[in-house]
């Protein structure tokens, strides 16, 4: 299966990734190939986004239509490439900082008009590419090289955030929990509107080392210990929720899509109606 995967979904020339040993992001890239083989989606129809940073650089290694833009601008560029053909599946893959610092306005207005793109967020709490400086996630009191006598400032919630802003579908999982990520992401990609899949990620150079927080393999770890499902969350008595973080689905409705208001609009006026 990973073998067949691969030669279909991953450009074998640009291989192998340039990412860090025990990083994540080559299960979560891997997952969305899983997903889209399990959609039967036309490989020609996709386009895959991405900003800059770590996470970033999975377009390079995807085979579909990809475009590797501008820190933060990602969001902006699948706009315009969805509104030009709404036709197309496109699918975002952004970093923490990436979509919630520089590109966060982006986010905020793409989930306001709910336009039909597939944002994945691989949320590994760290600036990692640009040498380990705290982002918008990083916990409280963690260090970074921009912060190394702790964060003093509050994470965001990114599946929140998208939630308020008018997402249509939100969800968060983790790099351990595999099988729920292509579930999530196959659920975001169907859905017709702005979706979001945050994925608690591990950075074990930069994050890891900074926090001792152990091996990739310990950080796994943390992710299957830490991380419960929000529903299963609210049964547990107040002594065992104190550490735990909340999956699962937190937005999943269905409203007017933006290409498609879009375009009754156009037709209304090709058909000479007038708000007049």
């Amino acid at each position: 299966m990973t073998s067949e995967i691969v030669q279909k979904y991953f450009r074998i020339e640009n291989l192998p990734h340039i990412w860090c040993p025990g990083c994540s992001n080559g299960v979560v890239t891997r997952a969305l190939t899983v997903a889209i083989d399990e959609l039967g989606l036309d490989q020609d129809n996709i386009v895959v986004v991405s900003g800059i940073g770590c996470s970033s650089r999975a377009p390079g290694y995807l085979d579909f239509n990809t475009l590797h833009t501008t820190h933060g601008r990602g969001l902006a560029f699948a706009t315009g490439i969805k509104l030009a053909n709404p036709k197309l599946d496109v699918i975002l893959i952004a970093g923490d900082g990436d979509v919630s610092a520089i590109g966060g306005n982006h986010l905020i207005h793409a989930a306001r008009r709910n336009i039909d793109i597939t944002t994945i967020v691989f949320n590994n709490n760290i600036y990692g590419m640009t040498g380990g400086q705290y982002s918008p996630t990083t916990p409280t009191d963690a260090k970074g090289t921009t912060a190394p006598h702790g964060n003093i400032d509050k994470p965001f919630d990114i599946a929140q955030l998208a939630t308020a802003a008018g997402a249509t579908y939100a969800s968060r999982t983790t790099a351990y929990h595999v099988n729920q990520m292509v579930k999530y992401f196959k659920d975001a990609i169907t859905n017709k509107g702005f979706s979001m899949v945050e994925v608690a990620s591990i950075c074990p150079t930069y994050y890891g080392r900074k926090n001792k927080s152990g091996s990739g393999v310990q950080m796994m770890q943390t992710l299957k210990n830490d991380f419960i499902d929000r529903m299963a969350y609210d049964k547990l008595p107040e002594e065992k929720k104190a550490g735990k973080h909340l999956m699962g689905v937190f937005k999943n409705i269905t409203l007017p899509e933006y290409t498609a208001e879009y375009q009754r609009v156009i037709e209304a006026l090709q058909g000479g109606e007038s708000n007049e």
